[in-house]
């Protein structure tokens, strides 16, 4: 397989007057396409500073990191807001969509800044949205649908791209038991279709579904395991 993600001597500090919070120090991950790799750790370990890394949100203050085999360490803002949109689909712990728009609105928003015509963007929305099951649902704005409809529209939203990655922070924080093993189910679907997952959490159910453990532990990897028998 070939490598998606080569972090490098990745550090990240934050300055707060004239104290240094080391938050990354030197971490090196090589995470390769297809796979299914959670990201754990203790508040204050550092994963929430490595998510917003290897999600292109920011950029660290030294190290490499090479993206599908492009160095995205050093790019400014705007550069790394293309790298975003066309590499990496995001689902959040709070959905993140907008009130005011259907899910299948929602759905379309990362083709509209991908430049794609409007006929396009919603026979590629309507495709996705009937991936994650919800073909009778997508004329429905949020607050017309439970939690885990919500995350699906969410879920279809990072897909609608056909991004490199999928990223995923705390995608079942908000959901209930019943609901969180079924979006964990679909993500298995998605994995399986050749998307590389990336799943924050700091639920050891959660991350079971992962073939691979990545612990933080203070800014640093503490170890990485191997999970043989992923929950599906």
């Amino acid at each position: 397989m070939e490598t998606i993600i080569n972090l490098d001597k990745l550090v990240k500090n934050y300055y707060i007057g004239s104290i240094t919070v080391e938050a990354l120090r030197s971490v090196d991950i090589e995470i390769k396409t297809n796979e299914y790799v959670a990201i754990m750790g203790p508040s204050g370990s550092g994963k929430s500073t490595l998510m917003n890394l290897v999600g292109c949100l920011d950029t660290p203050t030294s190290g490499s990191y090479v993206l599908n085999g492009t160095d995205v360490s050093k790019m400014d803002d705007n550069r790394l807001a293309e790298i975003r949109n066309r590499e990496i689909g995001f689902i959040f712990q709070t959905f993140n969509l907008l009130p005011r728009y259907t899910a299948l609105e929602n759905v379309t928003l990362p083709l509209v800044y991908a430049g794609f015509n409007k006929t396009d963007r919603v026979t590629r929305a309507k495709h996705v949205l009937g991936e994650v099951g919800l073909s009778d649902r997508m004329d429905h704005k949020p607050n017309e649908l439970s939690g885990g409809q919500r995350q699906r529209v969410a879920v279809a939203r990072a897909l609608v791209n056909n991004p490199s990655i999928i990223l995923a922070d705390e995608p079942t924080g908000n959901l209930d038991s019943k609901t969180s093993i079924d979006i964990m189910k679909l993500f298995g679907v998605i994995h399986s279709m050749g998307n590389t997952i990336i799943l924050v959490t700091h639920e050891e159910s959660i991350a079971r579904y992962a073939h691979r453990i990545i612990r933080l532990l203070d800014g640093k990897i503490d170890k990485i395991e191997i999970n043989k028998n992923p929950d599906k």
